[in-house]
Formats: structure tokens, C-alpha cells, sequence
């Protein structure tokens, strides 16, 4: 066997983790037409409340072992119905959060976002109720875009352009950047510029995917200590 195929960085090992990515994907939408599944009850405990802002074209059942490990270490779990299938603009998105904010009434909030949640997740801590968030932990968002959204056929996927007007303004927004976590795999098919983020506090890691990596252990664990961070470190400023 040739070194090239042995490698876990050679093509054939990431075409692999390509198509891995992909039914994972596939699995996570149909699980979502076939049984609509509940979010978590949170355990006992006083936890700051967490909601959920999946990527475009994601319910937030993509989240769901997230959310699961979240609940069970006492974090009241929420999504955002108004956000549907999450296909909106990213401006109108944050909007739409922005509202469930209001009108929910939840605040000392930490949100965990996917992919473009992330984008959504930024201009919510941009917004008038930016008051009312401690923090996000954004996984394998594409803050400066990727390389492969101008082929995109879909107008909401070709938004990821870097050359974008809106994701370039927002990724001119610096000030937030210190709230955010950004976790990100080391290879993301989607991604190739990764998901880390200038000014924020960045954790790679060794994962392959885009989809995928949403239920590994290892990312499930980091997050869940990620936002207990921003828990403890936000609530006191």
C-alpha cells in the first residue's frame, strides 16, 4: 500500500471522509422527517440556558448530541422554530432570533451554533439584545467563507462567497469576536479556510467533516466544557 494511501491527510482518506459526511447528513435530515425527536430536559441544577442555531438547511436535530450532552450536565436546552430549515439570508436569520430573545424572554443565554449558526450566532451579539447572550460556541462556521460557495447553483449557498458583501462586513466586525468560541475540525470539506476566527478562542480539532464531526465524542465533550467556560468566565463581567 502506497504512502500516500495510508495517510490520513491523502485524497483517498478525505473522499472517504467526504462521503461519510454526507450520510451522516442524510441520516440527520431523515431522522428529522420520520420522528421528529423532542429537545433535551435539561437535569436539576441552575445552569445557563443554551440555544441552539443549526447551519443552513439544518434543523437543530443536526445538534442533538450536543444537546443532549448539554441537558444532561444541567443546561436548559432551546431552539429557534421561526428559523425553519435556516435558509434565510443571515441578516434575516439573526432577526428572527433576535425576536425569540424578545419575546421568550430568555437571557443569560449561551448559544451553540453549526456552520452558518455561527454567522447568525455573530449578528445576534451584534444586536440590541446582545445584552441578554454571554457568549456562543460556534462550530465549523465559515467566518471568512469558503473558496467552493461561488460554484454553489443555490443563491443561499453562494452567500458564503468570501467576497460576499454581508460576510465581508461582518467579518469586519472585530469587537465580538473576543464572546465566541470557534471549534472547528482540522479537515471540513465545506471549509477548506477552516472555522477559525481572529480574535477568538480557537479549538482545533483532529476531525474530519463538516456534518459528521456534530457527533463525535470528542467535539461533543469540548463543547459542552467550551460553554461551561463561558458560563463561568461571562456571568461574572
Amino acid at each position: 500500500m502506497s504512502e500516500r494511501r495510508r495517510s490520513p491527510d491523502g485524497t483517498l482518506a478525505r473522499l472517504v471522509a467526504w462521503g461519510a459526511d454526507y450520510a451522516w447528513a442524510a441520516e440527520r435530515q431523515l431522522r428529522h422527517l420520520v420522528r421528529r425527536p423532542r429537545l433535551p430536559a435539561a437535569a436539576p441544577g441552575s445552569r445557563a440556558p443554551v440555544l441552539l442555531l443549526p447551519g443552513i438547511y439544518e434543523t437543530w436535530e443536526f445538534l442533538q448530541p450536543v444537546a443532549a450532552a448539554l441537558a444532561r450536565a444541567g443546561h436548559p436546552v432551546h431552539a429557534v422554530p421561526g428559523l425553519g430549515y435556516n435558509a434565510r439570508p443571515v441578516p434575516e436569520s439573526a432577526d428572527v432570533v433576535v425576536e425569540h430573545l424578545e419575546r421568550t424572554g430568555l437571557s443569560g443565554v449561551v448559544l451553540v451554533a453549526h456552520s452558518k449558526g455561527g454567522l447568525i450566532g455573530k449578528r445576534v451579539l451584534l444586536s440590541a439584545v446582545s445584552d441578554r447572550v454571554l457568549g456562543m460556541v460556534a462550530v465549523a462556521t465559515p467566518f471568512t467563507g469558503s473558496r467552493w460557495a461561488r460554484y454553489m447553483l443555490s443563491r443561499s449557498l453562494r452567500s458564503f462567497d468570501p467576497r460576499d458583501p454581508v460576510l465581508l462586513a461582518l467579518a469586519g466586525e472585530l469587537l465580538v469576536n473576543e464572546c465566541i468560541t470557534a471549534v472547528y475540525p482540522r479537515f471540513d470539506p465545506h471549509i477548506p479556510e477552516t472555522g477559525r476566527l481572529e480574535g477568538a478562542r480557537n479549538v482545533e480539532l483532529p476531525l474530519s467533516g463538516h456534518f459528521r464531526p456534530l457527533g463525535h465524542p470528542l467535539l461533543v465533550v469540548t463543547v459542552v466544557r467550551e460553554v461551561a467556560r463561558v458560563e463561568s468566565e461571562r456571568a461574572v463581567r
